[in-house]
């Protein structure tokens, strides 16, 4: 993503949701400084992982479990966002890429990253105390931010955990991006989680243009 294209959108969603550009660049900047070659990875893996794959996208809506058993996820390249994977590890899958801002089932998360899920750890203004808690704690870790990128933390596009799932295997060059788990009508969550399944919708249909 080039991050002069994404700037405008980026703007925008900061201005909607009433976050805090500082806060994102702060958390990228803390990020890039807990990453080494101990314990992260080259973007060269996702590259040979998802080009000219069919990837699954595991969004973390209520309905997932229901629509992963309507598909063989065997057929797939899978990248699960954040609370997704719980669901998959419990089904017995481990997901290919973890795409996560660290809030939801993260000690699901360690076990997937342990088995060879990627974790793409995502830093932004209100998630640093996690960062601090969580990334001693797991390997072959990809950096990513939504704020002007840095050497080791990468904006692939995308806002929040399920479409960065999407723009992720867009930008590296998937076949095919097959959606599960997602549902941007859900009426049972809270004003900020509306404004978010807003964003997603929108630039996951951007991304289909």
């Amino acid at each position: 993503m080039d991050f002069n294209e994404w700037k405008p959108i980026y703007e925008s969603i900061l201005k909607d949701m009433g976050f805090s550009r500082e806060g994102d660049e702060q958390a990228a900047l803390i990020l890039s400084a807990m990453l080494n070659t101990s314990n992260s990875t080259d973007v060269s893996e996702l590259k040979v992982l998802i080009e000219e794959k069919d990837v699954l996208v595991c969004g973390n809506a209520p309905v997932l479990a229901q629509e992963l058993d309507l598909i063989d996820s065997d057929d797939f390249v899978i990248i699960a966002a954040d609370g997704a994977t719980a669901v998959l590890v419990d089904k017995g899958t481990i997901p290919d890429v973890i795409v996560t801002d660290l809030d939801g089932d993260v000690e699901k998360e360690i076990i997937a990253n342990k088995e060879g899920s990627i974790m793409v750890v995502h830093g932004h203004g209100d998630n640093i105390d996690k960062l601090n808690t969580y990334v001693p704690r797991l390997s072959r870790i990809i950096g990513s931010t939504q704020a002007e990128p840095l050497e080791n933390v990468f904006n692939f596009g995308g806002f929040s955990d399920g479409d960065r799932c999407a723009y992720l295997a867009k930008e590296f060059g998937a076949a095919s991006i097959t959606l599960v788990g997602f549902d941007f009508d859900d009426e049972n969550v809270d004003p900020i989680k509306k404004k978010k399944l807003k964003w997603a919708r929108l630039l996951i249909e951007n991304l289909n243009k």
